[in-house]
């Protein structure tokens, strides 16, 4: 069996399901976080701007020139890759119920000193050469219209990363920026804005996630929880920009439900 802390029970009922429920939570973030978080906010709505004034979306920025879409391609093709900050993403599609979905990463080289995935004792090869360690940080479903639905967490067979726990996972979320204009600096813009203005949900998406790995293992203590290609998705949740933007000016301006 591989160690995972145990996160208690719950986690899972955690996840900000309700406008009621994100305004308490936003109400307790600091002062600078949520400064941040109306920044991001305001760079999202700049996105939607000039790519409405030129009838694009972000998906279709992403797929731009890539000729034919294929299902479980990467687009853009090899990937999106910022070498000073070492975030990482790609789109492409093979779920029903959406368009397709980004994976968000953060290589080593872009990590905190020090820190290490968890220990594993299975017969899978994780990635082990510096430029190829690798931590998935969130996926984020698209409509056909190219704007984002829901937020969700994989296992870890999924993308084929190495396993960070979840307080390690959450302190790389800042360093995911992508600061260069190809494919798209619009869709990369706003792709470094979306963990920003999402962050309390992400946030307990990933505590979600360990917990579901927890109780997975904890039912099937003969299997690798990590490989068993029974447990895809961790956890996963709806969204709403608009929602959440509102709700973060909101309670920036002090207006209380």
């Amino acid at each position: 069996m591989n160690k995972i802390d145990s996160l208690g029970d719950g986690a899972e009922s955690r996840i900000i399901k309700n406008s009621k429920d994100l305004r308490e939570v936003l109400r307790g973030i600091s002062p600078e976080r949520m400064a941040r978080m109306n920044t991001a906010a305001d760079e999202i709505l700049e996105c939607y701007r000039v790519l409405k004034k030129g009838d694009a979306n972000i998906v279709g920025e992403i797929l731009k020139g890539q000729g034919t879409f294929y299902e479980w391609d990467h687009y853009p093709e090899g990937d999106c890759y910022d070498s000073e900050t070492h975030a990482q993403y790609y789109y492409h599609a093979h779920r029903a119920g959406e368009h397709g979905h980004f994976h968000t990463f953060l290589r080593k080289k872009g990590m905190r000193i020090g820190v290490e995935p968890v220990p594993y004792n299975g017969d899978t090869e994780w990635p082990t050469e510096e430029d190829e360690i690798i931590c998935h940080l969130i996926a984020i479903s698209m409509d056909s219209a190219g704007f984002p639905t829901a937020l969700f967490t994989t296992n870890r067979w999924v993308t084929g990363e190495n396993w960070y726990d979840k307080a390690d996972v959450i302190d790389m979320l800042d360093r995911f920026i992508i600061d260069h204009s190809t494919p798209s600096w619009p869709a990369n813009r706003w792709l470094t804005a979306m963990p920003i203005i999402f962050r309390p949900q992400i946030e307990q998406l990933i505590v979600a996630r360990d917990a579901k790995i927890i109780e997975w293992q904890s039912q099937k203590p003969d299997v690798d929880v990590f490989e068993d290609r029974d447990l895809e998705i961790t956890s996963l949740l709806e969204i709403s920009v608009e929602d959440q933007i509102r709700a973060i000016k909101e309670v920036i301006g002090g207006r209380l439900d």
